[in-house]
C-alpha cells in the first residue's frame, strides 16, 4: 500500500494529497528554482494546495494521479542506489544514463500495471525525480549506493550516511510488487540481490548486460522483417 492508501484506510474522512517531484530540501531552502507536483482526489483540493505552496522560486503543478506519483517517488530510490553503486565502482556517464533510462522503463511498466498514469512517470514525479536522485550530491540513496560500490556492506553504508536510505526498504517492496503483478524488474532484482543476498555488484552488472537480447520498445512495429 502507498502512504495515501494507508492514511485513507485509517482516516476515511481525510482529504489526502501528495507533494512530490525533484526537490532536494538543501536547494529548496536556499530558494533555488524548483518545480513539483501536487496530487489530490479532487481538482479543488489540488488547486487549493497549489496556491498555498506556489511562489516565484517554487513552481507547483497539479495531477489527479496520486498513485503514479507515489510509486515514482518511492521506486526511483531503488534505481538511485544502483546509480550510486555504479559511481562507486568507477563506471561512467554511459552507465548512469543507461540505468536512468532503463530504470524509468521498469518503474513505468510496474506503475501503469498497478493503475498509475504513464504521464506521471514521464514527468516531474517520474523521470524528473529519478534524474535528480541518481545524480545529486544531496541524494542519500545515491551516496549509500556509492559506498557499497566501493566495497562497504549495506549496513556500513547506511551507518555512514546517518539518514534514512529509503531505497533499501523500497527494494523489498518493489520485488514483491513485481512478482504480484507479473512485471519483470531486472535492475530492481539485481539491486535486491546485492543488498540482501550478498551478490557482488560487478557480477550483477555483468548479468544485466548479458541478458537475452531484445528490442528496446516491444510495441514499435517493424516495416520490414
Amino acid at each position: 500500500m502507498t502512504l495515501s492508501q494507508q492514511i485513507e484506510e485509517e482516516i476515511p474522512q481525510a482529504d489526502v494529497a501528495v507533494l512530490s517531484g525533484p526537490s532536494h530540501a538543501e536547494e529548496v531552502g536556499r530558494g533555488l528554482p524548483t518545480a513539483v507536483v501536487i496530487g489530490a482526489k479532487t481538482e479543488k483540493t489540488a488547486e487549493y494546495l497549489q496556491e498555498a505552496f506556489m511562489n516565484q522560486v517554487f513552481r507547483v503543478y497539479t495531477s489527479p494521479d496520486r498513485l503514479g506519483m507515489e510509486l515514482g517517488g518511492s521506486l526511483k530510490n531503488v534505481i538511485a542506489l544502483a546509480a550510486g553503486i555504479a559511481d562507486g565502482m568507477g563506471y561512467g556517464d554511459n552507465t548512469k544514463a543507461a540505468l536512468i533510462t532503463r530504470g524509468i522503463a521498469e518503474i513505468a511498466k510496474l506503475g501503469v500495471k498497478m493503475g498509475g498514469a504513464i504521464e506521471s512517470f514521464t514527468g516531474l514525479t517520474g523521470i524528473g525525480d529519478l534524474i535528480v536522485t541518481c545524480a545529486s550530491v544531496h541524494s542519500r540513496n545515491r551516496k549509500a549506493g556509492y559506498l557499497m560500490g566501493q566495497g562497504k556492506s549495506m549496513q556500513e553504508a547506511m551507518d555512514e550516511v546517518q539518514m534514512v536510505v529509503e531505497g533499501v526498504y523500497s527494494t523489498k517492496a518493489a520485488v514483491k510488487l513485481g512478482k504480484l503483478h507479473n512485471v519483470p524488474l531486472p535492475i530492481v532484482s539485481k539491486v535486491n540481490e546485492v543488498l540482501f543476498e550478498g551478490k557482488d555488484p560487478k557480477e550483477a552488472v555483468n548479468e544485466l548486460m548479458l541478458r537475452d537480447s531484445k528490442a528496446e520498445h516491444q510495441a514499435l512495429p517493424w516495416k520490414e522483417k
